[in-house]
């Protein structure tokens, strides 16, 4: 299990070994295993409570999986605007991004395809049944309370999609009286950005209501004679509601709904201000029942909606993704079995596309902890409307053969169906499979009072991998969607933290060999070796961080020849401040990029230089 809180940002740069690396950081987080003490508390990060592993409530340090939570407060310090800028500081994670934050943008677990991960918003499945994957870009990160981070597969709980991991988005929850808030900020860049909102809870309901609206001017893009020399800026207003009625000590009722609207700019010619519409609507309803001590159910509604579209040049596509679970939860002693039965609902309209698909499934999940033991099986039949049906599952155990050392073992299967448009576009095959991915992965954790350090390999291969071959049985005779490919995602994470005289250190470092298995090429985007560093201090009211993020160098494309294919390695170094003024206001500031690195994340796509933020936050304390 890896570390599961990176309130810090933490490293990244050209990573061939410790000598080789700028100012030696790779060999800070390597550090951390001799820098583990002799603190007598429970590191109070395994005891915060996740639900993603086995969509249960558990302990972090009972959970047989690679998982970290990043928190509101991590959120707010962070400064970042975007949800992927903040996932990319997490252990096992990189992002590509096709200019500003405005822009598509794909997140790697593990190095696996940005369609590989499942994503939620309070439960609610998004996706793209055009492209696949989530609309990083839409997602707004002001309104987020909490992220919970799976690296593995788990489709044998959560279906489709679960190849590399799971995201679970969570938006506000209102606890307490009534707490309103409000913020703004101004960068550079002509960044500028509000939020307010209220929340609270009484007489057994609780609420939260919140919008916020942002903006930049940006940066040019879009490198090169053919593009627009213009700044590619963006816009973004978003709001949330939560709404929860806890009827007696059995039963609670819940909705909760997040909308967001993007404008962004993007080059594809020299003269034209091309832009890109982005609409993204999640929503939510649930009953949670506590029917005996032993005995607990789960059911839920839930629907996303994405729609993109372009201008001047038209194009639109609109997928609605609804579901419906039912789950239950019966606990023995030490033992939880679980039944969930789940429907899921495709809609993609696209052009003259006007396609639906569904997939009906059975989950079963068996969990037991003997003393220094643990066990966790779980597997899941699908049955889709058209393919057929898949099966998937996974085993893990976990050994604690002392209070601070636990070794874990996990094997499982996972599948990603093939979307509506690599179906029924002019490009698609109806008879396209699944994906399928089998991985299998060891880790070994230690813990004892502020001291964390985490060692997880894994080895990930997915066959049947679809990709856009040379003409076939399409309708174009530019080319085809196929089941052609085979990919290997394999490698090692290493994360920790620790406190030294009173500075709190956070890291990670991944080595991994994402490739091709066919032509032995290192897959597009991803770097072989990649890592974090944080590290925070509280001194005269103020607490100080400094971050950096390395990366070794990339391919824009599977193709691994031209010099012109090749991006260089990287290191930024970011810095950020915080202060209370007074009980309700709070100054932060942020400086990304300090050292004004030029990097790219996709070729011929620029990335921001230097920028600096500063925002001031009003909460009434209670």
């Amino acid at each position: 299990m890896s570390i599961p809180s990176m309130s810090l940002a933490p490293m990244t740069g050209r990573l061939s070994s410790c000598a080789g690396f700028a100012l030696r950081a790779t060999c800070v987080p390597l550090g951390l295993l001799a820098l583990v003490g002799v603190a007598q508390a429970q590191n109070p990060f395994l005891d915060e409570v996740v639900v993603t592993a086995n969509r249960s409530e558990q302990r972090m340090q009972d959970a047989l999986a690679d998982i970290s939570v990043i928190d509101r407060t991590t959120i707010e310090q962070s400064g970042v605007t975007g949800v992927a800028d903040i996932l990319a500081r997490l252990p096992g994670i990189q992002i590509s991004r096709n200019g500003g934050p405005g822009t598509s943008t794909s997140v790697f677990i593990r190095g696996t395809e940005t369609r590989y991960a499942a994503v939620f918003i309070d439960g609610a499945r998004v996706d793209s049944q055009s492209t696949g994957g989530a609309p990083w870009a839409s997602i707004p990160l002001s309104l987020i309370e909490r992220i919970e981070v799976l690296r593995g597969p788990a489709a044998a709980v959560y279906g489709s999609d679960a190849i590399g991991g799971v995201i679970q988005i969570f938006t506000r929850k209102g606890t307490g009286g009534f707490q309103p808030f409000a913020s703004a900020g101004v960068g550079n860049q002509g960044t500028r950005d509000g939020s307010a909102g209220v929340s609270g809870a009484a007489n057994g309901w609780d609420y939260a209501l919140s919008g916020a609206y942002e903006r930049s001017d940006g940066f040019n893009s879009r490198i090169g004679p053919n593009y627009n020399p213009d700044k590619d800026g963006y816009r973004r207003s978003s709001g949330q509601a939560k709404l929860g009625y806890q009827i007696n000590e059995q039963h609670r009722i819940q909705g909760s709904w997040l909308g967001s609207y993007l404008n962004s700019a993007y080059d594809s010619s020299p003269t034209a201000d091309d832009r890109n519409k982005h609409h993204l609507n999640a929503s939510s309803l649930s009953w949670n029942a506590q029917w005996s001590d032993q005995y607990r159910t789960t059911l839920s509604v839930t629907d996303s909606n994405d729609v993109y579209e372009t201008s001047p040049n038209i194009y639109r596509t609109d997928t609605v993704v609804r579901s419906y679970l039912f789950q239950n939860e019966y606990t023995l002693g030490d033992q939880r079995f679980s039944a969930t039965f789940e429907r899921r609902e495709d809609r993609l309209k696209n052009g003259d596309i006007n396609s639906k698909r569904a997939q009906n499934a059975l989950a079963l999940g068996y969990g037991v902890n003997l003393g220094a033991h643990s066990v966790q099986a779980n597997a899941r039949y699908d049955k889709d409307s058209e393919f057929g049906s898949v099966t998937t599952g996974s085993l893990a155990y976990g050994y604690a053969f002392t209070p601070q050392w636990k070794v874990h073992a996990a094997a499982g299967k996972a599948f990603r169906a093939p979307t509506l448009y690599q179906r029924y576009s002019e490009y698609g095959v109806a008879a396209l499979q699944p994906e399928s991915g089998r991985n299998v992965e060891v880790g070994v954790t230690y813990s004892q009072g502020v001291h964390l350090v985490s060692l997880t390999a894994y080895r990930n291969s997915v066959k049947n991998q679809i990709t856009f071959a040379a003409s076939g049985p399409c309708a174009s005779n530019f080319g085809c969607y196929e089941n052609t490919a085979k990919a290997r995602y394999e490698g090692v994470t290493l994360a920790g933290q620790t406190q030294l005289a009173g500075v709190l250190l956070k890291g990670s470092l991944d080595w991994q060999d994402p490739k091709d298995v066919s032509t032995g090429n290192m897959l597009a985007r991803r770097a072989k070796r990649y890592g974090n560093l944080g590290a925070e201090y509280s001194v005269a009211g103020f607490l100080l961080g400094a971050e950096m993020q390395t990366s070794g160098y990339r391919w824009n494309s599977a193709g691994n020849t031209a010099a012109t294919n090749r991006m260089g390695g990287y290191t930024l170094w970011n810095l950020h401040a915080s202060r209370a003024l007074g009980d309700d206001w709070t100054l932060t500031a942020r400086l990304d990029n300090a050292s004004d690195k030029k990097y790219e994340l996709a070729r011929t796509y620029a990335t921001a230089g230097r920028t600096f933020y500063v925002g001031l936050k009003w909460a009434p304390s209670k």
